[in-house]
């Protein structure tokens, strides 16, 4: 399979040259990156769960503040004693959730056990009763945002993992600060107050270099996560924010791990995804 991508001073939208695709994280190394997992690796799967009820359990046990082996360990104990096939009570769920984990051969607490059980007791809830729209990954989003404890990100990855949509995005810290870095996001706008705005921008520009959006997300959530040292520098020496320090030395400083990095497959980070 031969692809060929324009020089690196071509702009693939106004004012976001396509850069070099060695020089990570430019629109060509995100394009590269891909393409090589579409030869390489397996097909995506983002489900985690098996039913509805089960993909809406795993987001909301995920999350900030949660990482991701914990997140997933509650869900797993959850779903092993039959929680999401019935509309568990808060009780029962808390009751749950407030035993200790085991990971890694550590006793591991779930932060959050109290709060978690009762928007996951509501969201089982409504979800005995009604029925979610399915036909877009907007519509059931839209759907899910009037459940207590879910905002805009956590509804977006249930639709993108329950239904493989193209029309939302997770846009987490990871893809926040891949599109600073290339320029892809208004820097005016913040995820709090322009999520749409900032997702019709990641949409945009996943079409421009002719992929699709889940795909491109999940790419970048998996090299963003895998290189904090090189974020690091990108961002100017920190990570407690979204926007690198001078976007232009960033991008100029990107590291040479473009045709040389591993293309393992990322069907691992896809499963751990939600809880970052």
């Amino acid at each position: 399979m031969q692809i060929e991508l324009p020089s690196s001073d071509t702009f693939v939208l106004p004012g976001i040259p396509w850069g070099a695709i060695e020089a990570f994280p430019t629109p060509a190394y995100w394009t590269y990156q891909v393409m090589a997992r579409r030869i390489t690796g397996m097909p995506p799967r983002h489900r985690l769960g098996n039913t509805l009820a089960e993909e809406v359990g795993a987001c909301l046990l995920g999350g900030h503040g949660i990482p991701a082996s914990v997140g997933l360990a509650a869900f797993r104990r959850l779903q092993a004693q039959g929680m999401f096939a019935n509309a568990s009570t808060e009780s029962d769920i808390f009751d749950v959730l407030s035993q200790p984990l085991e990971i890694d051969g550590r006793q591991i607490r779930y932060r959050f056990a109290k709060q978690k059980a009762r928007y996951l007791s509501e969201a089982l809830s409504c979800l005995s009763t009604e029925t979610p729209p399915l036909d877009s990954g907007k519509a059931l989003r839209q759907w899910l945002i009037q459940l207590p404890g879910i905002g805009f990100k956590t509804a977006s990855w249930v639709a993108r993992n329950w239904l493989d949509a193209d029309d939302v995005a997770i846009l987490d810290i990871h893809v926040l600060r891949a599109g600073a870095l290339a320029r892809f996001f208004d820097e005016n706008l913040t995820v709090e107050r322009n999520y749409l705005e900032l997702e019709e921008q990641f949409i945009r520009f996943a079409q421009a270099i002719g992929t699709r959006p889940s795909e491109l997300d999940a790419i970048i959530w998996f090299e963003m996560m895998s290189s904090p040292r090189t974020i690091t520098q990108l961002m100017g020496g920190s990570l407690a924010g979204v926007r690198p320090r001078s976007p232009s030395d960033a991008l100029a400083a990107g590291s040479s791990r473009g045709r040389g990095r591993s293309n393992k497959s990322t069907s691992d980070a896809r499963q751990t995804r939600l809880f970052e």
